[in-house]
């Protein structure tokens, strides 16, 4: 049998390729930001590092979610997504 390749995706924070299920998929889809857990929601879509704070605040300083997306993200939008990112590693 021939061994299945392992998808592997960037994080747009530490800039690290990891596996795709290391990471958690932040999409973009009309200028609305949400958190994709199935990695299968419409848009475009950027990868961070599911437990790494640092990895968000770099992403967040650097502006690679802008960038990685290719739209215009508010603070506002930003700071929620890292909330929710926040209480997910505290479940």
């Amino acid at each position: 049998m021939k061994d299945r390749k392992i998808p592997m995706r960037k994080c747009v924070g530490c800039m690290t390729s990891k596996e795709k299920k290391e990471l958690v998929r932040i999409a973009g889809f009309e200028g609305q930001l949400s958190v994709d857990l199935t990695g299968r929601a419409k848009g475009r879509g950027a990868y961070l590092c599911k437990d790494n704070p640092d990895c968000w605040e770099k992403a967040y300083k650097r502006k690679a979610l802008e960038r990685s997306l290719g739209m215009t993200v508010s603070a506002e939008a930003k700071e929620q997504i890292f909330a929710q990112l926040g209480e997910m590693n505290h479940e």
